[in-house]
C-alpha cells in the first residue's frame, strides 16, 4: 500500500515578494546555522525555500559554496521555453539555475492571474522539461467548499495537472485551501488528511501506485509551529507549503524541527 512507502517529509518556504537578495543571503545563512545548531539531518526532513526571481543566484551561490542542507526552487515558471514573452521566466533558466524544484498552479497565480487548469498543465509538463520537481498546488475556496465539499475541486484540478504526463515523473502536490490562506484558521488535520488521502487516489489512478507511494503530499493555509506536529501525524500528509511563517526564522525553524518537539 501507498501509506506504507517511507516518503522524506518536505518543509517548503514560500517566500512570495518578500526579501531582497541581501535580506534572502542573511536568512538563508541564519536558518542554516540554526538548522546545524539543532543537529538537523537532511535525511529525516527536507527543508526547502522559494525566493523571488531577483534572489535566486544569491541563494544558489551561498547554498552551493557552503553546502547548505537546504534546497531552494522557484515561485513560478513560463509554459514557454523562449522568445518574445516579456517578464517570463523558462523553465531553462531555472534549471541553469540549479533550481530544484518549482510551484505551480499557487491559489495566488490562479486568482490574481487567472491561470486555467489549461495553463497550470502546460507549466508542469515544462519544469519537467527541465527536470524541475514541480510543487503543484490545488485547493478550493469556501465558495467551492460550500458547492461541491472538500475534495471535489482540488481533485479536479489534479487531474487536470498531471493528464499526458509520464508515470516516472518526480512530483509533490500541495493541497492548499484558499479559505484557510493567510487566515490564521487552518484546516484541521482530519481535514487535510480526507483530501490528501482522495489526492493520493487520482495518483494512483493516473500515474500509478509506485509514483503515487513516493510522491509527497504537503498541507498549506496558515501552518505554524503550534499546529504543524497535528498535520504530520495523518498519513498522507508528508510536509507543509509554509507561507507567512516562512518569513520568521524562528517561527519557520520550529516548524522544520517538528519531530523534536512532538517526538514523532
Amino acid at each position: 500500500m501507498t501509506n506504507s512507502v517511507r516518503r522524506t517529509p518536505l518543509i517548503a518556504g514560500n517566500w512570495k515578494m518578500n526579501l531582497d537578495h541581501l535580506q534572502a543571503i542573511a536568512f538563508v545563512q541564519k536558518l542554516a546555522w540554526g538548522l546545524a545548531d539543532a543537529k538537523h539531518d537532511a535525511s529525516s526532513v527536507e527543508v526547502a525555500v522559494f525566493p523571488p526571481f531577483t534572489d535566486l543566484r544569491s541563494v544558489q551561490t551561498l547554498i552551493s559554496a557552503d553546502k547548505l542542507p537546504i534546497a531552494f526552487g522557484a515561485q513560478d515558471v513560463s509554459e514557454h521555453e523562449s522568445g518574445a514573452y516579456t517578464g517570463e521566466i523558462s523553465g531553462a533558466f531555472l534549471a541553469g539555475l540549479d533550481c530544484r524544484y518549482v510551484i505551480i498552479g499557487h491559489s495566488e497565480r490562479r486568482t490574481l492571474h487567472a491561470e486555467s487548469d489549461e495553463q497550470v498543465a502546460a507549466k508542469v509538463k515544462a519544469a519537467l522539461k527541465h527536470n524541475l520537481a514541480p510543487i503543484i498546488c490545488v485547493g478550493e475556496t469556501a465558495e467551492d467548499l460550500e458547492k461541491h465539499g472538500q475534495s471535489a475541486v482540488p481533485v479536479a484540478q489534479l487531474k487536470a495537472a498531471i493528464e499526458g504526463i509520464s508515470s516516472t515523473v518526480d512530483i509533490v502536490v500541495a493541497y492548499e485551501p484558499v479559505w484557510a490562506i493567510g487566515s490564521g484558521q487552518a484546516a484541521t488535520p482530519e481535514q487535510a488528511e480526507q483530501v490528501a488521502a482522495a489526492l493520493r487516489a487520482v495518483l494512483v489512478e493516473t500515474l500509478g501506485e509506485d509514483v503515487a507511494a513516493k510522491t509527497r503530499i504537503l498541507y498549506g493555509g496558515s501552518v505554524k509551529a503550534s499546529n504543524i506536529a497535528g498535520f504530520m501525524r495523518e498519513p498522507n500528509v508528508d510536509g507543509a507549503l509554509v507561507g507567512g511563517a516562512s518569513l520568521d526564522l524562528t517561527e519557520f525553524s520550529s516548524i522544520v524541527r517538528y519531530q523534536k518537539h512532538v517526538g514523532l
